[in-house]
């Protein structure tokens, strides 16, 4: 997909994107296509899907992440998601991308050197960085496990820290009963996803 089309797909779901972040999306986007033809990073594979599925909630979210801050973790990264959307679109931000897997952590570097983001990667399970270590906000999204990953993150969480979470109305209510610890904001529909929310917690 051309700049000229990432940009009208993001207006049509309410996201402005200046032409530094379409081309970065672009780029992103080109490599996510190469790199999943040899490994599977996502199941999604048509390009205006991925823009559609992946890139435009990650950037909707990217929107609701307090000004103040200035660390992020996103845990369990994956392919990225939404950890690089987020970079793209917050570039203040520093953003530390958790990926226990190899290859995919190799991926992100690769993401992370070509689009010269201010993030870093961590090739390793969260719960081995160093104790102590906690960031303005953690984001989880599609995670295996997700309410024992929830716990973990929680702990990540700085004292004023919000905690972002990818779910649906099905699980809402389990994620919820999991982090006793976390005040809970109303949360917020996913453009493009019928049943897809965005939590939005903080430490009580």
């Amino acid at each position: 997909m051309s700049q000229e089309e990432i940009a009208s797909a993001a207006a049509a779901a309410g996201i402005t994107l200046d032409p530094a972040m379409q081309a970065r999306f672009a780029e992103y986007l080109a490599l996510l296509l190469r790199w999943n033809a040899r490994m599977n990073l996502t199941a999604v594979r048509e390009p205006d899907e991925i823009i559609r599925r992946h890139f435009l909630e990650c950037a909707f979210a990217a929107g609701h992440i307090p000004p103040s801050s200035e660390t992020l973790l996103d845990f369990g990264s994956g392919a990225g998601l939404p950890g690089i959307p987020i970079s793209i679109c917050r570039p203040e931000l520093s953003i530390t991308l958790a990926e226990s897997q190899t290859k995919k952590a190799a991926f992100l570097k690769e993401v992370v050197r070509t689009l010269s983001l201010k993030a870093e990667v961590f090739a390793g399970r969260v719960e081995s960085m160093t104790p102590g270590r906690i960031f303005d906000v953690v984001t989880l999204r599609a995670v295996d496990y997700m309410e024992a990953a929830c716990r973990l993150a929680a702990e990540r969480l700085s004292p004023s820290g919000a905690l972002l979470i990818f779910a649906t109305r099905q699980t809402e209510g389990s994620i919820q009963t999991a982090l006793s610890s976390i005040y809970w904001q109303e949360s917020i529909s996913l453009p493009e996803l019928e049943r897809g929310i965005l939590m939005i917690g903080n430490r009580l």
